[in-house]
């Protein structure tokens, strides 16, 4: 089953995300092709192995082997690890610590009345525009842009009649596209300089790199990325999906709010102001218990999702007791319990995610695969635009393989920030060019941890969503967000702009 309307005259670029589509739903279901995977990764690293492929790691300037997974050793220890790879597996728990309040709050009736109360205050021409900005900007709550926000694009949409799949597309391309963007520092920009500067202090012992070395560029994203999604999801996605004929037992009905309802959502409200203010006295003094020893804010973000859950869950129990949809507290435990039953399929799905993401970190061949492609670009002795372009297409491409940022980095930024530094770049601009290749192809590979997460919320909608039917919607995005990023920063090194406050794409600016 396709996702896409075929019955209307196909452009040149439909007819290809067409072929893209039919090409990929072709492949078995996703736990299936994910134990095929396995197989090969098995396979492959077997051989690697066999060869002799190592690197030396750029940082320890260990040897690092390719690991033979099908040695008895790699056996026994995955046969006595394989429930510990399952439920250690991060985005399984954020995922359902996540839907138990959004669950609850979905079952109560409470995001129903949400959004059909918010459609009518959002004018329809800005809705697509919110729901990219907002996820763009939800990179500062981590993860739970994923779970939260994606789902509520798709449910915007569904209310205003518009293709749900359009506004799912819109919120994913948002939080994973426009993941290293935002008006605000992250807890990215820390991570991200603190492997920078021991980096730089290979050629320069007293170097340092402020987590705002990259705020201004990475500001400066937010309202491309905004612009270019918008434009994206109206003239590319949403005219191929065609228009939505949806039963009302997968859209939101944005009718008339009865006056129950109304104090239900008052209720409600009251419930996360408190929630808001009592988090507010938590965060923002210099005492709050949920800052760290030295006054970080690294915890809090990592706790967010289990604020969120906790606070869900107090609203929907608000708004179900008003409105009478939660009479005691069975109803509400049977909602939390259905919650969990809807993501029966996806947790089957992430236990063969799980294992082979776990595998293909012990075979050593994303480490292999970095080590070996960053050497081959240091070797080529390119500069200027051209170092720039080929390091950023590198970075997007290893992107595919390994997913996070920090693991990335962790690899890439002893050789390449060295290297900028050596043709004349600060470490400051070595980070931001590899923040712009690190993010836009999140959105089309399935080892992206949340990609699982995002076609089973399409499937609510689409019964026969797949893996091709979402790279096929994602792909348009993933190309202009690379294209459109990679402008501005070549814009940013040919007007020699500075990259945040006291960083500078070449030391010698004062």
């Amino acid at each position: 089953m396709t996702a896409i309307d075929t019955t209307a005259r196909r452009s040149l670029t439909d007819r290809f995300l067409d072929r893209i589509e039919k090409a990929g739903n072709r492949l078995p279901d996703a736990v299936t092709l994910f134990l095929y995977l396995i197989t090969g990764l098995l396979l492959i690293s077997a051989v690697a192995s066999w060869f002799g492929a190592a690197v030396e790691h750029p940082t320890t300037k260990a040897v690092v082997p390719v690991v033979n997974l099908l040695s008895d050793d790699s056996i026994r220890r995955w046969l006595a690890e394989f429930p510990s790879i399952f439920a250690n597996f991060a985005p399984l728990g954020m995922v359902l610590v996540a839907m138990v309040g959004v669950g609850m709050a979905e079952k109560s009736g409470l995001i129903a009345t949400s959004l059909s109360s918010l459609v009518r205050s959002v004018p329809k021409a800005m809705l697509t525009l919110t729901i990219v900005f907002a996820g763009v900007m939800s990179s500062l709550a981590v993860d739970a842009g994923y779970v939260v926000l994606v789902p509520l694009g798709a449910a915007l949409f569904a209310a205003v009649g518009r293709h749900p799949i359009a506004g799912l597309a819109a919120g994913f391309a948002g939080v994973s596209g426009g993941f290293s963007a935002n008006l605000l520092i992250t807890p990215l920009d820390a991570q991200l300089a603190g492997l920078t500067e021991p980096a730089a202090r290979l050629i320069d012992p007293a170097v340092t790199v402020p987590i705002t070395a990259n705020f201004y560029l990475m500001a400066a994203l937010v309202p491309l990325f905004t612009i270019v999604g918008t434009i994206i999801t109206e003239r590319l996605v949403e005219p191929r999906l065609g228009a939505w004929a949806g039963s009302r037992d997968t859209s939101v009905d944005p009718g008339t709010v009865t006056d129950v309802e109304r104090r239900g959502l008052r209720n409600a409200g009251l419930v996360l102001a408190a929630i808001v203010a009592l988090v507010a006295v938590a965060v923002v003094p210099a005492w709050g218990p949920l800052r760290g020893p030295n006054g970080e804010l690294t915890q809090f973000f990592k706790g967010l999702v289990t604020i969120l859950m906790a606070a869900f869950v107090l609203m929907a129990i608000t708004y179900g007791r008003t409105v009478g949809t939660i009479r005691s507290e069975r109803d509400a435990v049977k909602m939390a319990g259905q919650s969990m039953s809807d993501l029966g399929y996806y947790i089957v799905l992430v236990m063969a995610i799980a294992q082979f993401v776990q595998l293909f970190g012990w075979s050593n061949l994303g480490v292999w695969l970095a080590v070996n492609g960053a050497g081959a670009l240091k070797a080529a002795g390119l500069t200027g635009a051209v170092l720039i372009v080929l390091f950023i297409i590198l970075t997007c491409l290893i992107n595919l393989l390994i997913g996070s940022a920090s693991a990335k980095w962790a690899l890439l930024a002893p050789v390449f920030v060295p290297v900028f530094m050596l043709l004349g770049f600060t470490p400051d601009f070595a980070q931001a060019v590899y923040r712009i290749g690190d993010a836009f192809t999140n959105i089309i590979t399935p080892l992206n941890v949340y990609f699982a997460v995002v076609i089973v919320f399409a499937q609510r909608y689409v019964p026969g969503f797949g893996i091709g039917s979402l790279v096929s919607v994602m792909l348009p995005y993933c190309l202009w967000f690379g294209i459109a990023s990679t402008l501005m920063t070549l814009g940013w090194y040919w007007l020699d702009l500075p990259l945040g406050p006291g960083s500078y794409i070449h030391p010698a600016k004062p």
